[in-house]
Parts: C-alpha cells; sequence; structure tokens
C-alpha cells in the first residue's frame, strides 16, 4: 500500500503538468485563434493568403513535430536557443507549440462560426446605426458562441489527450512518469492513466453539455 500510494501521487504530481499544458494552451490559443480568424477573413488579399497558406502548414502537419521543430529547430539551424537548459525550457517550448497548433485550429472554427450568421443581420444592424464593432460583439458574438460550442469542445476534449505528446521533448507527464514504471515491471500505473484523463474529460463533457443548454434560447 505505501508504495502504490507513493507511485499514485508521483502520477497526481505529473498529470498536474499536463493540466498546466492544457490551460495555458486555452489561455493564449483562444485569443489567438480569433486574430488569425480575422487575419484569414481580411480583405487584403496578401494577408488573407499568408495567415492561410500558414494555417493549412500547421493544420496538415502532426503535431509532434511541430514540438521538435520549435523545440531543436533554432539550435539546429544555429541560432541561440530560446528555451533554457532545464525542465522549464521544455516546458515553454511545448506551449508554445501547443498555442500555435491549437490556435490555427480554432481560427477555423471561429471562422465557420462568424460566417454562419445571416449577413441579413449586420445589415440590419448598420440600418440601425449600430457600428461594427457594436454589431460583433452585441449581435453576431453570442450567435456564434453557440454554433461554436460543439466543435471547440471537441477540439478542447483533443487538447486535453494531446498533453501527453509533451513527453516527446521529454516533459515528465503522466504518461511518461507511467512509463517509467512500467519499464519496471509494473503495469497498473499505466492504464491507472486512463482514470485522470476519463475524470477531466467527464467533467469537461458535463460542462459543455450544460453550456449548450444555457445557449438554446439562440435556436
Amino acid at each position: 500500500m505505501g508504495e502504490a500510494a507513493v507511485i499514485w501521487g508521483r502520477l497526481t504530481s505529473a498529470f498536474l503538468l499536463n493540466c498546466k499544458l492544457f490551460g495555458l494552451t486555452l489561455l493564449f490559443a483562444l485569443p489567438l485563434g480569433l486574430v488569425i480568424a480575422f487575419g484569414s477573413m481580411s480583405r487584403f488579399a496578401p494577408l488573407r493568403g499568408a495567415v492561410k497558406t500558414f494555417v493549412w502548414i500547421i493544420r496538415g502537419t502532426p503535431l509532434m513535430l511541430q514540438i521538435i521543430v520549435i523545440f531543436l529547430g533554432p539550435g539546429l539551424l544555429g541560432f541561440k536557443t530560446p528555451w533554457p537548459s532545464n525542465s522549464s525550457g521544455r516546458m515553454m517550448a511545448a506551449v508554445v507549440a501547443f498555442v500555435i497548433n491549437y490556435a490555427c485550429y480554432f481560427s477555423e472554427i471561429y471562422r465557420g462560426g462568424i460566417e454562419s450568421v445571416p449577413k441579413g443581420q449586420t445589415e440590419a444592424g448598420q440600418v440601425l446605426g449600430m457600428t461594427k464593432s457594436q454589431i460583433f460583439f452585441k449581435v453576431t458574438l453570442l450567435q456564434v458562441i453557440k454554433r461554436i460550442l460543439p466543435p471547440m469542445g471537441n477540439e478542447i476534449i483533443t487538447l486535453v489527450k494531446d498533453t501527453s505528446l509533451a513527453n516527446v521533448i521529454s516533459n515528465k507527464e503522466i504518461i511518461m512518469m507511467a512509463k517509467e514504471y512500467s519499464a519496471k515491471g509494473l503495469i497498473w500505473p499505466l492504464f491507472s492513466t486512463a482514470i485522470f484523463f476519463l475524470v477531466f474529460v467527464g467533467v469537461l463533457t458535463v460542462l459543455f453539455g450544460w453550456a449548450e443548454k444555457k445557449l438554446d434560447y439562440f435556436r
């Protein structure tokens, strides 16, 4: 029991890294995704083309590859690496990679939600003398939130599980910790990681279900 308690405690501590990566990714990727979405809808063709190309590259390549390139790329190209040499440097690189990746996915969800709102509502707001910002925040935004909530929820739940990819640059998250114990002949820590992810995903599923019901009045 003593050894099992110690292992469980270490798994819990390792999962905090997954949670930290999850929280930081959402904190920065959600607003950045909106900025990218506006760039992809820009009337300035060169900007729109550049943003769409960048999004295509990020969405078309594996997140694991992006993590490795962002962490090792500067050094391999002969530049001074921007990441500290300790564990915080590996964590910073993982956060940057996750933020860029998920911001691009979120941007497409934002763009689809914004473009799905009937243009007649924007025109009606203009007739009433509302500014573009007033129309966006008072007419468009809440409808966009309702429309994007299911796909956004799917991406956020995927993010929970993708945090395990951080171990590709030796971030000691929960699966990496469990693999170390499995190498010592203990299999149960590896399967126990499922409990952490299932509970986390279960809580998010309940929250998104509650939020969708709260926004039912937009149907």
